[in-house]
């Protein structure tokens, strides 16, 4: 079944590899119920580095969370407080609109209970 009642957001945090268990942390403390963690690899300006003169592309985690968008700001500001991502070189994190969602089984027996 697909869902296009409820809104959802999903926040998007890309950080160094590590850090993704804080975000996820954070992200339970402001009320959402998990994420999604996935592994990639930092391709800006600034994640060159050179180590015995060979290249080295910086790991990252990119954490994926998906939460009704009534708590997208605390979830968010969460987010920010935990792991400092608004300092260089900690990261990014933004927020997209989710149009229509499917799977989220928890949610569709919660709202036959009530």
């Amino acid at each position: 079944m697909i869902n296009k009642k409820d809104k959802y957001d999903l926040v998007v945090t890309i950080i160094d590899k590590g850090k993704a268990d804080d975000v996820v942390e954070a992200t339970k403390e402001a009320g959402a119920e998990g994420g999604t963690i996935v592994y990639g690899r930092g391709s800006g300006v600034n994640e060159k580095k050179m180590l015995f003169n060979m290249l080295i592309e910086p790991e990252k985690e990119i954490v994926l969370t998906l939460i009704k968008n009534h708590s997208t700001e605390k979830v968010l500001e969460s987010i920010i407080e935990k792991t400092q991502i608004n300092e260089p070189g900690n990261g990014v994190a933004f927020v997209l609109e989710v149009q229509a969602t499917a799977g989220i089984c928890h949610a569709f027996k919660n709202q036959k209970d009530s």
